[in-house]
């Protein structure tokens, strides 16, 4: 599940006073920046969405080609009224065993049905593997999913380069935000901000056993075992596909308040376990092989690289698992990084408290874009 292994919280979050901290401008190009801001949220996290507003929907398949394979990606399209005039955003869910668009939903309507100074349309897609997406059985690593990023950005028959807009900002949860700063620092993506919502570099059983070489083998024995037909079959609902253990989960590290994790969810995220192929890519992301990063040094040096570069944000969360905590709060007035800002919630705060999410994101991408003006 999401970005850890279960860690309870064992006491109710602290809520810090709202607080702020200024470094120099940042520049992009011919564009400036307002100083960068480091801030908390406080109040009512249950703020209602206006799920009535006027926000068009619209739900595809994209045919990515990728070695001999054409693998059918699940994505969303949300706009407001005002989508002529729209910037784009790309929201990519939290790489988790039920990872699905669902969780950006809400965050995506709350948005493009604000009227500002500056307008949005949003995109939510499902990794390959994942979600409503074609689930093969392939040798999932960070290099294909990077590779899928790239190309569902870049690629001239993609959704979002037939959006008309180069001017994307992405938004990502857990590893899909890591990832996202890593292929932007590779140059292999550009967009012009990017939002990191709760990031994450080390998979469940890495971030609590780490990686010697004898913990590495014992993952690819487990990794291999899950693919495994039959067999596979059996390890992957003992460990993942099934209703105690996903609820477990939640309670444990993915929600802050257990009270939040409803029947309706896990049964929602029950179902795409049991999705034919749904085991390759968690048994590739419970052993590490989806981790962008081996280490805080290299997960700290991706955002260091893109300083001055684009503005970046990243949201921590006030319950966030411990280990996945640490790693959030290293990020805090780190180099590359322009705005930090802290919510409630653990792993998934954009599915917990999609209100909150909402406002810092809106309140990012305003700030960002007024300023370029």
């Amino acid at each position: 599940m999401a970005a850890s292994a279960a860690f309870s919280v064992s006491s109710p979050p602290f809520v810090p006073s709202s607080c702020k901290i200024r470094r120099p401008f940042l520049l992009l190009g011919s564009k400036s920046f307002k100083p960068v801001s480091v801030r908390a949220s406080v109040g009512n996290p249950s703020i209602s969405i206006d799920d009535k507003a006027s926000v068009q929907t619209k739900t595809s398949k994209w045919q990515w080609k990728f070695k001999g394979n054409s693998i059918g990606i699940h994505y969303e399209e949300h706009e407001g009224e005002k989508s002529e005039s729209a910037k784009n955003i790309l929201m990519i869910p939290t790489i988790s065993d039920v990872s699905t668009v669902e969780e950006w939903r809400s965050v995506a309507r709350n948005i493009v049905q604000r009227d500002g100074e500056v307008n949005w349309r949003a995109t939510i897609v499902d990794w390959p593997g994942l979600g409503y997406s074609d689930k093969l059985k392939m040798d999932y690593d960070t290099d294909v999913m990077e590779r899928f990023v790239v190309d569902f950005m870049n690629s001239p028959e993609s959704p979002m380069s037939q959006a008309g807009n180069d001017d994307i900002v992405i938004i990502g949860g857990g590893h899909a935000a890591t990832l996202a700063v890593r292929a932007t620092q590779r140059g292999l993506l550009k967009p012009s901000a990017i939002a990191a919502v709760a990031p994450t570099w080390a998979g469940p059983l890495p971030i609590v056993f780490g990686r010697d070489s004898s913990m590495v083998t014992r993952y690819g024995l487990l990794r291999g075992t899950l693919r495994a037909p039959g067999v596979g079959w059996m390890m992957y609902n003992m460990l993942v596909s099934n209703e105690k253990s996903i609820e477990s989960q939640y309670k444990s590290h993915v929600y802050a308040d257990q009270s939040n994790v409803t029947e309706a969810i896990i049964q929602s995220r029950y179902e795409l376990t049991k999705q034919k192929g749904s085991r390759y890519v968690p048994a590739a992301f419970l052993t590490g092989l989806l981790d962008p990063v081996s280490s805080r040094d290299e997960f700290l040096q991706l955002f260091a690289d893109l300083e001055g570069k684009l503005p970046v944000m990243v949201m921590s969360t006030k319950g966030a698992p411990k280990r996945s905590k640490a790693e959030m709060e290293a990020l805090r007035g780190a180099k590359g990084v322009s705005t930090f800002v802290e919510v409630e919630g653990a792993l998934l705060p954009q599915e917990e408290y999609p209100s909150l999410v909402a406002q810092e994101l809106y309140n990012f991408l305003q700030e960002t874009y007024a300023s370029s003006k």
